[in-house]
């Protein structure tokens, strides 16, 4: 059985992935997205994937879909879509990535769902943004600007009451997309501050670690170091309910700590990196993807199908 493993570079997380794959008897291809085509005329199925010759793989795990032009990004989605919809199990499929990529629709549906996040706004408008960050400021709040679809805690700035002074709103330009995404920022609990990620698989936490920084942006990718964590019953919980609120086979979701001992959700990741959750849990995460993968989402279309 041979499976194709979505990927826009390969290393540690596709090495996993293929030693999980191998342990269960199949393999996996590592394939770029960019480099898949629409091809109606070359087979039945309209599309042409590395490795796979006419056919197509028995499953796909989605590992990373590299950035590109909206023209470019599109066309790598609608193969993941026409995957899943000629049987083809994905994990996480096009739906759920594009539900977690674009943080206004994350944080509706978290919203929709009761699942608890910070008060957030997203306006084409940067005079209704900039009155929006004077009426928070002047309330005493910081707020968060972030890249609509941005990942790994790049390009975020802290606007509104900054460590007592007013921080106004930039310009919304290409780092921006001409658009607000404004989230009210929760200050650290303790120092140095932290937040939590939790890895959930098939609607389960299954892990949780710590991402301490002395920095207010707490991502591994800009310097923050992971600690152990305790997996509590109301961090998996809403982690649990934030992953349902997606529709996710699996997902990374970060939580902080917020007034009054809550946990709120601030970002939910469809194509989650692992490697420093892994350092700190005791269970092959890999294993426990590949396994999900294989046990329920392709029995489960191996049953459809039958039907």
């Amino acid at each position: 059985m041979k499976l194709a493993i979505f990927a826009d570079e390969t290393g540690w997380h596709t090495r996993q992935l293929q030693a999980a794959l191998r342990a269960r008897g199949a393999g996996g291809r590592c394939v770029d997205l960019a480099d898949c085509q629409v091809d109606t005329g070359g087979s039945w199925h309209g599309l042409a994937i590395p490795g796979f010759g006419r056919e197509l793989p028995a499953a796909a795990l989605v590992r990373g879909i590299a950035g590109g032009s909206f023209e470019q990004v599109t066309k790598r989605l609608t193969v993941l879509h026409a995957l899943r919809e000629r049987g083809v199990p994905v994990y996480n499929d096009a739906r759920a990535i594009e539900r977690s990529v674009d943080k206004a629709m994350t944080s509706l549906r978290l919203r929709a769902a009761g699942v608890p996040t910070p008060p957030t706004w997203v306006t084409e408008s940067a005079a209704q943004a900039q009155r929006l960050v004077m009426r928070e400021s002047a309330a005493g709040h910081a707020l968060v600007l972030k890249p609509l679809f941005g990942s790994q805690g790049k390009g975020l700035q802290r606007v509104g009451l900054v460590d007592g002074v007013h921080v106004p709103l930039p310009p919304l330009d290409k780092a921006f997309g001409g658009l607000a995404y404004l989230q009210r920022y929760l200050p650290p609990q303790q120092q140095p501050g932290f937040d939590w990620r939790v890895l959930v698989i098939a609607g389960r936490a299954r892990a949780a670690m710590r991402r301490v920084s002395e920095h207010w942006v707490h991502n591994l990718a800009q310097g923050a170091h992971s600690q152990e964590a305790e997996l509590t019953p109301a961090l998996a919980s809403v982690a649990e309910a934030a992953a349902r609120a997606l529709e996710m086979d699996y997902a990374g979701v970060d939580l902080m700590p917020g007034p009054g001992g809550t946990v709120q959700v601030i970002e939910v990741n469809g194509v989650a990196a692992w490697q420093g959750l892994q350092r700190v849990t005791p269970f092959n995460i890999a294993r426990a993807l590949v396994d999900d993968l294989l046990d329920r989402k392709l029995a489960q279309a191996a049953g459809s199908l039958q039907a």
